[in-house]
């Protein structure tokens, strides 16, 4: 049976997308590497998927197909975590696609990869 092993993330300086996620996610370096990554990233905790780091010298798209989600538990954590990302060295993201209501911010890390912040407690109007 198949299971997710790793999302491999897309970067072009990896020294900083190591300092941002590992900032952003409380994860850390993984000392080996794991699956054949020399750069992974872990949960310090073990619970959650692994991100391994490979440098790419294409941008991101501005739409990506496949983005990660981080979810929050309400609104003013959204507000909160949004705030704090930013002060590691995300962007926000002026997003031609949100819906009237959205549950979603989208910001972009350090490279530009897009990523949103998913309110789950978002009661729609």
């Amino acid at each position: 049976m198949l299971r997710l092993g790793v999302i491999a993330l897309g970067v072009t300086d990896v020294p900083r997308a190591i300092r941002f996620w590992t900032g952003a996610l409380d994860y850390r370096l993984h000392p080996e590497g794991f699956g054949g990554w020399t750069n992974v990233l872990v949960p310090r905790d073990g619970v959650g998927t692994p991100i391994a780091l490979q440098t790419s010298v294409e941008p991101p798209p501005e739409h990506p197909r496949i983005h990660l989600d981080l979810h929050v538990a309400d609104l003013a954590e959204q507000r909160a975590e949004a705030e704090r990302l930013v002060s590691l060295g995300a962007a926000r993201v002026d997003w031609d696609s949100y819906p009237d209501d959205p549950d979603f911010v989208v910001l972009a890390d350090p490279d530009g990869n897009r990523f949103c912040i998913v309110d789950l407690g978002h009661v729609p109007r």
